[in-house]
């Protein structure tokens, strides 16, 4: 494993990159979701496909956006087109790399609607597209004015919004309630592959079919008993169709 940081911004942010004992080879940008960072996913889907990407000659790179885990920044100052904005600068980085063939993206929840969009932006660039349970709907909420357990005013939203015990700006809702989700990851013209659970509780099957159908190579695949963070009886079914995609 190795450690690393790439600016954005006037912040430092934090990476760790695992990497076969290949002279070359692909690697995946991992994504995570709404809080997640490097620290505390540790048991996550994000370990164990690392692990499994290793064994099959794939470089893996995961990374903690702008205040989040040990990279620079506060909590509240971050949105969606911060996150975008780490996205892009961590993809920059990892492309120019001596050893990197070509470059996939994966996301997790709200990872999965960041990484999309880097995708959709860099669509010359990404090879192919993980997206696991992509949390949209974060736009539809705002819309309604809500977040887990926080509700506001979407009309007159304030500064900030205490959600799950942590501040976020208020901005943070004002540019979800508008962000063009689809439309960008839809500029997506290579293979991908959309992941979900039937034991999800966050995202729709709607908002999955929406993903399948602006993705012109998109194929949805969901899991009878996959909660949104990608554990249950069929874990080990998802992972290997994850990898055998990867490795296609």
């Amino acid at each position: 494993m190795t450690e690393f940081t790439v600016e954005r911004g006037g912040l430092s942010l934090y990476g760790i990159l695992k990497k076969p004992n290949l002279k070359n080879c692909p690697v995946v940008i991992m994504h995570h979701g709404f809080g997640g960072c490097i620290k505390n996913g540790e048991d996550s889907i994000f370990t164990a496909l690392s692990e499994r990407l290793l064994k099959s000659g794939i470089a893996s790179v995961r990374f903690d956006f702008g205040g989040r885990g040990r990279s620079d920044g506060e909590y509240k100052n971050v949105n969606l087109f911060t996150e975008i904005n780490d996205a892009v600068a961590v993809l920059e980085y990892v492309k120019k790399l001596d050893f990197v063939t070509e470059v996939y993206i994966l996301g997790h929840s709200q990872g999965g609607v960041v990484g999309g969009m880097a995708a959709g932006y860099y669509a010359d660039v990404v090879k192919k597209l993980v997206l696991l349970a992509p949390a949209a709907l974060l736009k539809e909420d705002a819309q309604r004015g809500r977040c887990f357990d926080a509700s506001y005013d979407t009309n007159h939203i304030p500064d900030t919004v205490t959600v799950c015990g942590k501040e976020m700006g208020g901005h943070f809702f004002r540019i979800a309630k508008s962000l063009p989700i689809y439309e960008v990851t839809g500029q997506f013209t290579n293979p991908a592959l959309i992941v979900g659970g039937m034991q999800d509780g966050v995202v729709t099957r709607q908002s999955l079919e929406k993903y399948e159908k602006v993705l012109k190579k998109g194929r949805l695949i969901v899991y009878p008993h996959i909660d949104h963070g990608m554990a249950g009886a069929d874990e080990e079914d998802m992972l290997r169709e994850i990898i055998s995609f990867l490795e296609a």
